[in-house]
């Protein structure tokens, strides 16, 4: 009975390596390199903010994080199957009065850092100021449990739904659509323009829209009356002579993602120049929500 059980042993000790070199093409004789990290590593990790960004190329020096903000951790990690990192859902709460909520950014838009007297401690810091972080999308998956989705009101077609501003009279009722005049509103093409805000600000003057620069527009940031960041002018369109005819406004989005872009006239934007430099800041009479919901821009 042993003789019997030990030749069994072998034939299938024999029949196991011949199977195993038929089968094991799709795997990798792979050894991790110092720069690569694990997704077991990140689920978990602390995610810190920097308003002005950071360079992953250079190493921080120690207690760096201390400038930067603890907006929350990495709760889940969202691969396709072809195994392309979809998505890094990143629990943001107890931020600066935040509720919590769970947001999902590109993994490029995180930069890894490294203390340079200690490369194995590393934080994870993405490009944010508040703002951001308050309006950015809430995470949600549906119901077949694959589908990452915005909090927001979709159509039948899949695109976000544009609330409509509704008019009311003077008895606080909502006016008939219909009945509300637009004579007196300027159009560019079948949207209702906006008028140019009056702004002051402490140490910029408004500037001379003739002396502006494409360069000193493109990436600046839109505000509203109220100061709150709306946007970021993300190109310029010139005229035949020229000059400046529209801006292309990025609004909305979280770090890249869902950025919807519009296009409105050089004439509905109120821009400072800082006094005596070169410094500029870019307003419009309108919210985040009011721009998302013009027509979008398409070259």
């Amino acid at each position: 009975m042993k003789r019997l059980m030990m030749t069994t042993a072998a034939c299938i000790a024999f029949g196991t390596s011949a199977f195993a070199e038929a089968h094991t093409s799709g795997f990798l004789d792979y050894s991790m390199s110092s720069d690569e990290l694990r997704a077991s590593e990140l689920i978990g990790m602390r995610v810190y903010s920097a308003e002005d960004g950071v360079d992953a190329s250079v190493n921080m020096v120690a207690d760096a994080e201390t400038e930067w903000d603890d907006i929350g951790e990495i709760n889940e990690i969202v691969v396709t199957q072809d195994g392309t990192v979809a998505a890094v859902i990143i629990g943001v709460g107890g931020f600066l009065g935040m509720g919590e909520k769970d947001v999902a950014v590109g993994m490029d838009q995180i930069s890894v850092m490294r203390e340079s007297d200690d490369a194995d401690d590393i934080f994870l810091v993405v490009k944010a100021n508040v703002k951001v972080l308050e309006d950015a999308p809430t995470f949600n998956v549906d119901s077949d449990g694959m589908t990452a989705k915005a909090d927001v009101d979709m159509d039948d077609d899949g695109k976000v739904k544009a609330e409509a501003e509704v008019e009311m009279d003077d008895d606080g009722k909502e006016k008939d659509a219909n009945a509300v005049a637009k004579a007196d509103v300027e159009m560019d093409g079948d949207r209702p323009m906006m008028q140019a805000p009056t702004v002051e600000r402490d140490g910029f003057v408004t500037a001379d829209k003739n002396a502006l620069t494409a360069e000193m527009l493109t990436g600046a940031r839109v505000y509203g009356v109220n100061d709150e960041d709306v946007g970021e002018i993300h190109s310029l369109l010139l005229s035949d002579e020229g000059k400046i005819e529209r801006a292309i406004i990025d609004v909305g989005g979280f770090l890249g993602l869902g950025e919807k872009q519009v296009a409105v006239t050089f004439s509905e934007l109120t821009i400072l120049r800082s006094d005596g430099g070169d410094d500029v800041n870019v307003y419009i009479d309108a919210t985040e929500e009011a721009l998302e919901a013009q027509p979008e821009y398409k070259n």
